[in-house]
């Protein structure tokens, strides 16, 4: 009997959809799956207010952990064939929920010397958290062998109107009656079970060597390649608005709410005007860096770390 262990944090439980699709296959009497579903001592609402939402940018992009409940002692004293790993992204960052489980003892213990398969829902942007999310999985010892990115399809800025309906409203209807649904489409949730396939396969076996390649020709993964600069040039601006927003709040309540409130402003106008100007450049450029390009696009696929 083969034992997995799903580690999962989802406020619309559209990640934890996905997973269970993902491993659908794997129920077949032999193996055997335990759920362990991380939450914040104190929770993180959903719907967001706008006021939380942005609230929750400083510590959740400089990754600092907040408490978080303890896995069962069912749960740390087995050991696991196969880690699944849920995570979302938040400001281009593993989750504060998710990042908080990898930075704890607890998952020090349950990864260590273990086989992990990450499972990314996501609006588009998620290669530069998924590098932080291999960095954590490094410490904890563990051994990343499979990553299933699904996000959301629509172009990056009907996303982002969509996403913020859903988000703020609780909502995963049609904003406005002609926007399309936000989130992962449904379609692509339930096609998830045929990822279950090589993952079963490779468990049986016990060599998860070719895994990420048979993912990968299932469709695991899509890469935008004019979102990766813009994913980086974002991770540079938010480092620097997460340090002077967290050096300000030293001086209290009131003065890291006025500097929250300019950074909301800025982060409409990185995203409004910003990001289309660095989609013209990557446009201007993609010929000349056109191989790099394409060693970005086959590095972001695979579960190396650089």
């Amino acid at each position: 009997m083969k034992e997995v262990l799903v580690v999962y944090y989802s406020q619309t439980g559209q990640l934890l959809d996905i997973i269970n699709n993902v491993i659908a296959p794997l129920k077949d009497g032999q193996t055997n799956i335990t759920y362990h579903q991380i939450v914040p001592e104190k929770p993180f609402p959903f719907p967001w207010t706008e006021e939380v939402f942005v609230d929750a940018f400083p510590e959740s992009y400089l990754q600092i952990p907040t408490p978080i409940n303890t896995p069962d002692a069912s749960i740390m004293n087995k050991k696991y064939d196969l880690v699944i790993l849920g995570h979302q992204v938040w400001y281009l960052t593993p989750s504060v929920p998710v990042n908080s489980f990898l930075k704890s003892e607890a998952a020090k213990t349950l990864l260590h010397n273990t086989p992990v398969i990450t499972v990314i829902g996501a609006r588009n942007m998620w290669y530069q958290s998924q590098e932080k999310v291999k960095r954590l999985l490094v410490d904890c010892k563990a051994h990343l062998v499979g990553n299933i990115a699904l996000i959301d399809r629509h172009l990056n800025h009907i996303s982002v109107i969509t996403i913020q309906h859903w988000m703020l409203r609780g909502r995963k209807d049609r904003y406005l009656g002609i926007f399309p649904r936000p989130g992962v489409s449904d379609k692509d949730i339930q096609e998830a079970t045929k990822f279950g396939a090589p993952i079963k396969e490779a468990l049986q076996s016990g060599s998860f060597q070719n895994l990420q390649k048979k993912l990968l020709s299932l469709g695991a993964v899509r890469i935008n390649p004019s979102l990766i600069p813009t994913d980086k040039r974002g991770n540079v601006i938010f480092s620097k608005w997460a340090a002077l927003i967290m050096k300000k709040s030293r001086s209290g309540a009131a003065v890291r709410k006025r500097w929250l409130t300019v950074f909301k402003y800025y982060l409409q106008f990185t995203i409004w005007i910003i990001a289309p100007i660095l989609f013209i450049v990557f446009l201007l450029t993609y010929l000349p860096f056109y191989r790099k390009i394409q060693k970005d696009i086959a590095y972001y696929s695979s579960v190396d770390l650089r």
